[in-house]
């Protein structure tokens, strides 16, 4: 075996796992573009299927985001994350300001759940569970609280308490309720990713 194939055949580092999925980690540069491109339009279509009630909006970018960040890794992930969410503000704009916010939301999102499935080893559908239920609450806490609830306050609502803004987006609103129908929905897709052999994706 030449020594070039000896390397192909390497075992990924584990710094290397953490930062880009299996499938992924050993594709040259054209190949991690390719499944970048082909991401990034999926999560603009998501993106595209939004259900709008007044005020509440309700959407499956979260599962998308989380999905495509366990299956890349994190740092394509959050690339992917954030483009797909201005690719289609570009697309479709709906005559409202570009709220940079939203795309680091969603890139984060892609971000932690990507490194959180890849960094920490564990054995077993419990584990994985475990691992799933640790990126919901981070994804909540940091991407639907942490940024674009402040983001969307600082910007538009200053005037209001920030509690009580909290308060109306995430119950009034309906963001709360958006948010658990994607994580049950992440709870039920994962499993089903990992059994993908093509995929070689070491979620567990």
């Amino acid at each position: 075996m030449s020594k070039k194939n000896e390397m192909q055949e390497k075992a990924p580092t584990k710094w290397q796992r953490i930062w880009f999925s299996q499938l992924i980690g050993q594709k040259n540069k054209s190949h991690k573009i390719a499944y970048v491109a082909v991401l990034t339009a999926l999560t603009v279509a998501v993106n595209m299927f939004e259900i709008k009630f007044a005020q509440t909006q309700f959407s499956l970018t979260i599962l998308a985001c989380a999905l495509t960040g366990i299956i890349i890794g994190p740092a394509l992930g959050f690339v992917v994350g954030f483009l797909g969410d201005l690719v289609g503000f570009l697309y479709q704009s709906g005559g409202y300001m570009y709220a940079p916010w939203i795309g680091i939301a969603m890139g984060m999102a892609a971000f932690i759940a990507g490194f959180i499935m890849g960094a920490i080893d564990t054995r077993g559908i419990v584990g994985m569970y475990c691992k799933l239920g640790i990126v919901c609450a981070l994804i909540f806490l940091v991407c639907t609280v942490g940024i674009n609830t402040t983001g969307f306050w600082l910007m538009y609502a200053k005037g209001t308490p920030y509690n009580t803004y909290l308060f109306t987006r995430l119950i009034a609103q309906g963001q709360i309720v958006n948010s658990f129908v994607n994580y049950v929905l992440l709870f039920i897709l994962v499993p089903v990713v990992n059994k993908i052999k093509p995929f070689k994706i070491r979620i567990s």
